[in-house]
């Protein structure tokens, strides 16, 4: 681009105001938020255009901003919600707060401006269906449209939405920053703005895996608004970071070897976004070329290393052994087995990963504001990668825009921490959407081979499991996911005899890690097709199978667990979904039925300790601070119920703050385990408070612990506690066998204690929505020749868009879980367990045709795009 492209000007008019804004912009969206700093359309995609979530008025009609050239504008109008009227843009806040209609909230404002332009044009006559279609141009990861469109209704109709002030535990209080949220008034880490603030862009390997011969940063420092070029020889501390293993290099040096797509080379850092970004792309890298290792079976027995300083390509084993296997299959009447493999999916949180990161004006000690799932662990590898001591480096949570576990793992927060360090500037690093898709972790695939056995009434004598997950290139946590695959192997049921191994392998393929389930509905898809062959076998139905069979009190099992009375859940679930079961089925409907468990928690011998401070201050607000990560799940509203609960004050005068300055947290929020001990922490805090008669000024300190579980596999232990909580579902997926169209899904989840029953409703819908796409149409796959991801967009992952999404009805079971607070089981993960094999189970009613294979609807899904 020349210079004079770039001092050339457009003039139009923002939010009836007059601008004249530099036309070197890539798009509208550009202009708005980087030169005019209007952030309430947001990027999630830009300049792809298939998420929604940048969404404007040009010229009175909702367009895509960023695909909006600039010269499109010229002497037009453009308004974003910002030029809303005021009690117009009320309406819709409060209409999506009470109805729930949000959880990270990323995506509302787009949808927001797309609501008004079809309310504006069609009122009280706007039909439910044709918004969700209208919605085609828009996702939302979060909250499967559901109460979306209850919210878009609501204001089409003229309701008066009530908002439910905060009340105690139990209560359907209206989300924690809900209407700031849905006007985007609530910034993200990418929203901040700060005085000689620079940018950051990655420049990426070109190469799956290469040794790297020479890293020439000559022409990006030439390019006029380069501030600096930084590689791994400019890292003062160390160069290694990860949640378990230190074994993801932040950079590769020169000597060193890429070990997968997303692996980063050099930092640029600019005056401007574009200027980094144009610069990243001028760094020179020289390689030699190596053949990546893709194929996991080939991994096991390859004789090349695919990692950089790893000795084996085999990440982790976990197996156990109970009972005789052999003997009982000889006894069995029936046996089945069956081979099944499940896809690699990306998380599609609508907010890629961004960092800021402010040095303070004495260059002693630097600010980072993260979106990532455990601050305290960023602050730790950030202030190692930097050589200098944890005290040194503050993390500030900024609720992110969705996760699903895919920020577990540090994206570019070492990275702008270092640029900030070195210049002695604030520097902001933020992703772009392919970006995103290289650098984080995926969901497992996994291969399983299951062999199962029952007597002649259907109650299962045993299991045999054999599972290999491909973990890509660095560890994350993908010997966590393979481990905890092979503890929920055999689901909620009680088999007496059981044999199990998962193996986790390295390659060079998309590192895998945390995602929602987190190996538990791979391995549930798994054995709830085996129950229903099974069912075929002994001529009876798939509910009274699993009825026969599910885990109840004093039972043992899975690894040789000792049930205790939370397991309850899993016979209340099935009892509570039979009416519906009958129903679907005296309707000549083709059904599936999914029955599941899912642990909260991190269990396996992890000593779990987390804390909270509730502080009363002078000015009287009271500051509740925790360890964990709001991504939309509503921990802030957790903890800010928590407290009305047990203090009995009133609940606008809370401020959830989530830092680094007390030493809270421990370890990542992952495993539902926010709400469980984030619960607990806050609880003992407000007993800390009330024991001090609620001093001022004071921090009131609280602990929760989880320190009483045993590591899988552990000799010598017969009956080990893996977990100290699940959380259990049933789900009922219901296909009209004229058209094999899914008309609706019923799900009943016992959560042991709704702390926000409209929060709950809102995170099974979302979790139903994320299932569905899972069973169905999403992938992620990897090329095997260059082990590069072949998906590049948001459109081609498959996710389904709003007028795609059936019926959800839920139902909230309570069967609370002995010892936890207030019962509490958690709801996050659990939500898509059973969906998978309850899809499949419909679908084989339908057509006769048993899958084992996920997405069952993959080509189906590709031609409606």
């Amino acid at each position: 681009m020349s210079e004079a492209t770039k001092t050339q000007q457009i003039e139009f008019v923002v939010n009836g105001v007059p601008v004249r804004v530099r036309s070197h912009h890539p798009h509208l969206l550009s202009a708005l938020r980087d030169e005019l700093n209007i952030t309430s359309p947001k990027d999630g995609c830009s300049p792809s255009g298939q998420c929604g979530c940048c969404t404007v008025f040009v010229n009175g009609k909702a367009v895509v901003s960023c695909q909006t050239s600039l010269d499109k504008v010229s002497g037009g109008e453009v308004m974003t919600l910002e030029g809303v009227d005021e009690q117009e843009r009320q309406k819709y806040a409060h209409a999506f707060a009470a109805c729930g209609g949000l959880q990270c909230g990323f995506c509302i404002p787009g949808i927001v401006v797309r609501a008004k332009a079809q309310v504006d044009k069609k009122g009280a006559s706007l039909k439910r269906e044709d918004m969700a279609r209208h919605l085609g141009a828009h996702l939302c990861r979060c909250t499967g449209y559901v109460k979306i469109l209850d919210a878009i209704e609501m204001v089409a109709t003229g309701q008066s939405p009530h908002c439910e002030p905060v009340g105690g535990v139990g209560s359907r209080s209206v989300k924690y920053e809900a209407q700031q949220l849905a006007l985007g008034d609530r910034g993200y880490v990418d929203d901040i703005r700060i005085d000689g603030m620079q940018h950051g862009a990655l420049h990426l390997t070109s190469h799956a895996r290469a040794r790297v011969i020479n890293i020439d940063a000559t022409a990006a420092l030439a390019h006029p608004n380069v501030t600096a070029v930084f590689t791994a020889a400019d890292i003062p501390g160390e160069l290694m970071v990860g949640i378990i293993y230190k074994d993801w290099p932040v950079m590769i040096p020169v000597g060193g070897m890429t070990s997968y797509a997303g692996d980063v080379l050099a930092i640029v850092v600019a005056t401007d976004r574009i200027s980094a970004r144009e610069a990243a792309q001028l760094v020179d890298v020289t390689y030699e070329v190596l053949p990546p290792v893709t194929d996991p079976r080939k991994a096991l027995t390859n004789e090349d290393i695919a990692v950089w300083k790893t000795e084996s390509n085999i990440l982790s084993t976990s197996s156990y052994s109970r009972g005789d296997v052999d003997a009982a299959f000889t006894q069995s009447t029936h046996i089945v087995e069956q081979d099944f493999s499940t896809q690699r999916i990306e998380h599609a949180f609508l907010e890629p990963e961004s960092t800021l990161a402010v040095p303070s004006l004495d260059g002693s000690s630097v600010h980072v504001y993260s979106g990532g799932q455990g601050i305290w662990d960023d602050r730790n590898d950030i202030a190692k990668v930097l050589g200098i001591d944890n005290s040194q480096v503050t993390v500030e949570l900024i609720t992110n825009g969705g996760a699903f576990g895919g920020k577990e793992d540090m994206s570019n927060q070492a990275h702008a921490a270092l640029a900030a360090w070195l210049l002695k500037v604030p520097v902001k690093c933020t992703l772009s959407r392919e970006e995103s898709f290289l650098m984080h972790a995926k969901r497992h695939p996994i291969e399983m081979s299951y062999k199962i056995g029952c007597n002649e009434a259907g109650e299962i004598l045993a299991l045999h499991v054999r599972a290999l997950g491909d973990s890509g290139a660095y560890a994350s946590v993908g010997m966590k996911v393979l481990e905890r695959m092979a503890g929920h192997a055999s689901g909620p049921y009680s088999v007496p005899n059981i044999n199990v191994e998962a193996i986790a392998v390295r390659t060079n393929n998309p590192i895998c890690g945390a995602f929602r389930g987190f190996g538990a509905n791979q391995a549930q898809f798994a054995m709830e097709g085996v129950l229903d062959r099974l069912a075929e076998k002994v001529g009876i139905d798939g509910w009274t199978l699993r009825r026969r069979n599910v885990i109840m009190p004093g039972m043992v099992w899975g690894p040789g667990q000792i049930m205790d009375d939370g397991c309850l859940g899993a016979s209340k679930c099935l009892d509570e979904i039979k009416p519906a079961y009958d129903k679907a089925r005296r309707d000549g409907k083709a059904i599936g039925l999914g029955l599941g468990l899912k642990n909260s928690g991190l269990g396996n011998g992890f000593k779990e300790i987390t804390r909270a401070v509730v502080h009363f201050t002078h000015d009287g607000r009271i500051e509740v601070r925790h360890g964990w990560t709001e991504m939309g799940q509503g921990i802030n509203t957790v903890a800010q119920q928590v407290v009305v609960h047990e203090l009995g004050v009133d609940g606008s005068l809370i401020d959830v703050i989530v830092d680094t300055t007390r030493e809270l947290g421990l370890g990542q929020t992952t495993g539902s385990r926010g709400t469980l001990m984030g619960a607990g922490a806050v609880q003992a805090a407000c007993q800390a408070a009330l024991a001090a008669n609620c001093a001022v000024g004071v921090d009131h300190l609280g602990e929760y612990r989880v320190d009483w579980t045993t590591k899988l596999g552990d000799p010598g232990v017969e009956h080990p506690i893996i977990h100290s909580t699940f959380g259990y579902a049933a789900q009922l997926v219901v296909i009209d066998k004229e058209t094999g169209k899914i008309e609706e899904v019923i799900a009943a989840h016992d959560v042991g204690k709704a702390v926000n029953p409209q929060l709950c409703e809102g995170q099974i819908e979302g979790s139903v929505h994320m299932g569905l796409g899972y069973a169905l149409s999403e992938d992620f796959p990897s090329d095997p020749i260059t082990g590069y991801p072949t998906n590049t967009t948001l459109r081609s992952l498959g996710i389904l868009r709003a007028k795609d999404v059936p019926k959800i009805s839920v139902m909230i079971v309570e069967s609370p879980q002995p010892n936890s607070p207030y019962g509490i089981k958690g709801v996050g993960e659990i939500g898509l367990v059973p969906t998978a094999g309850a899809v499949a189970a419909a679908l084989y009613e339908y057509d006769g045709q048993w899958r084992n294979k996920l997405p069952m609807r993959r080509n189906d899904a590709s031609s409606e795009e």
